[in-house]
């Protein structure tokens, strides 16, 4: 089952590289079949590589921080 406290951790661990070029990922919702939802903010909004940030870099290390997670979606709000 996800931990809420987890994620957070482990998208802390992502954060200074996302900031680092204006942007920054914010934990949207969570659910117990493995599903991450994800909103990017600021440069990360509008770049036109987040698909890359969001599959290379969050995806990548919150499955492997967290082996539950099965996807990480970016959703728009």
């Amino acid at each position: 089952m996800l931990n809420k406290n987890k994620i957070l951790k482990s998208l802390k661990s992502i954060r200074p590289f996302l900031q680092a070029d204006g942007g920054d990922v914010e934990l949207v919702r969570f659910s117990d079949d493995g599903i991450v939802e994800v909103k990017l903010t600021g440069a990360c909004k509008e770049c036109p590589l987040s698909i890359m940030t969001l599959r290379a870099g969050i995806e990548r290390t919150l499955i492997n921080d967290i082996p539950e997670i099965k996807r990480i979606e970016a959703v728009a709000q």
